[in-house]
């Protein structure tokens, strides 16, 4: 079902969605690893490509392909690729672009694991790598190489929140022959379209706002062209890193109410920034949706809201970070974000670890920086729980506030 002409918050629901035997209103979920021909001249036109159809899981599932056709409707682009987890995605999409002897420029605020790729397996395959703050797009276009075919950007970014000119990086890396592929992680199709300004692939990790209920590892690749789809898929099918059928129906379920809880994501983190900004305990607050944030004027520009990740930085350093994370009671200590329920953790000790200290700090995450996954339960739980632990912090550090 094409329901490019219905509102966004209508193509959550029904984006995906086909006739099925028996008319069920919800795909059914086809958990088999193989599907049998009608004859040997049927298998043989599937396998030919000269007919279109199922053969085996890993290829092409009806489940996972209703999944696939939601998030790529959503993104606004040809078609989508679900794989395993969201470094499956992005594993498949740089695999697809880069072979040896090709330079990658990618953002220094990225999810760590995304840095670690190209830092210690790409070099080894002599793909040269090149690390800057994407947003600022002068430094983007000085890096540029003649052998440069991929621009990887993260944006908003990880876990700093730096937010990249998609449409300026975007003109230079087509001036240069170039991709352009964006982790669109942080705002989700339903406040940011990459592909509307310019990339052309957008990669996801599901496990976060798309499924937004936790229990779910997944990511997905959207195509812009169908010229691209088909080097990805080829990519996919012989790399193997394939979602299956079950989680797929998760994720597929999960983005039926992105709308609704991008929204509250963003109106419960405006909220808690505001607070956290005016808190003589902070240090400082980034968050796309304050005018103190280096590129707000950008971001106003290029999403439709502000999301619902925010990062701080507290009075005393890390021991302050570790104090105030070890308080907390009502939001929950740990990694990865997106779910309906608030998350808080230490990306120098947690999720960017292995990046190293000196990349780190190339990339502007501080020892003490502190990033916050707001939920969506009412905002003043959330503040209350934040409030009682800086008091924590304040009280075992004899800080005065």
């Amino acid at each position: 079902m094409n329901s490019r002409d219905k509102h966004f918050e209508s193509r959550c629901v029904h984006s995906g969605i086909k006739e099925y035997e028996h008319g069920p209103v919800v795909p059914p979920i086809y958990q088999t690893s193989t599907f049998k021909f009608e004859s040997a001249a049927h298998g043989a036109s599937l396998f030919s490509g000269e007919q279109k159809g199922y053969i085996y899981s890993r290829m092409l599932n009806p489940t996972v392909e209703a999944m696939e056709d939601a998030i790529a409707d959503l993104e606004e682009g040809y078609k989508g690729l679900g794989c395993g987890s969201g470094m499956a995605a992005i594993n498949t999409a740089l695999s697809s672009f880069l072979k040896s002897g090709d330079h990658v420029i990618c953002s220094t605020s990225v999810y760590g694991p995304t840095a670690t790729l190209l830092a210690t397996i790409f070099t080894k395959f002599d793909v040269e790598v090149t690390f800057v703050n994407t947003s600022f797009t002068e430094r983007v276009k000085d890096a540029v190489k003649e052998n440069t075919k991929v621009i990887y950007v993260e944006t908003p970014g990880n876990p700093t929140l730096d937010i990249t000119d998609l449409k300026a990086v975007a003109d230079i890396a087509h001036k240069n022959g170039a991709k352009l592929i964006v982790d669109n992680t942080f705002m989700s199709p339903a406040l940011q379209k990459p592909l509307k300004l310019g990339a052309d692939v957008v990669v996801h990790s599901m496990t976060k706002f798309l499924n937004g209920h936790a229990d779910v590892v997944a990511g997905v690749i959207i195509a812009n062209n169908e010229d691209d789809y088909l080097v990805m898929r080829k990519t996919l099918n012989q790399l193997g890193g394939v979602i299956d059928p079950f989680n797929a129906f998760l994720v597929h379920r999960g983005i039926k109410t992105l709308a609704l809880r991008m929204e509250k994501h963003s109106e419960n983190s405006q909220i808690i920034a505001d607070y956290l900004d005016n808190h003589e305990l902070i240090e400082w607050v980034r968050y796309p949706g304050l005018k103190s944030h280096p590129q707000y004027e950008v971001g106003m520009n290029q999403h439709s809201n502000t999301g619902g990740m925010i990062t701080f930085e507290l009075k005393g350093g890390l021991k302050a970070g570790e104090i105030l994370m070890n308080n907390v009671k009502f939001c929950q200590l740990a990694v990865s974000l997106g779910g309906v329920e608030t998350l808080i953790q230490h990306p120098a000790s947690m999720t960017h670890f292995t990046m190293g200290r000196e990349a780190r700090e190339k990339a502007g995450i501080s020892e003490g920086l502190v990033r916050l996954s707001v939920g969506i339960e009412n905002v003043e739980d959330i503040i209350v729980d934040i409030e009682n632990a800086l008091n924590k912090v304040s009280e075992s550090l004899e800080i005065t506030v």
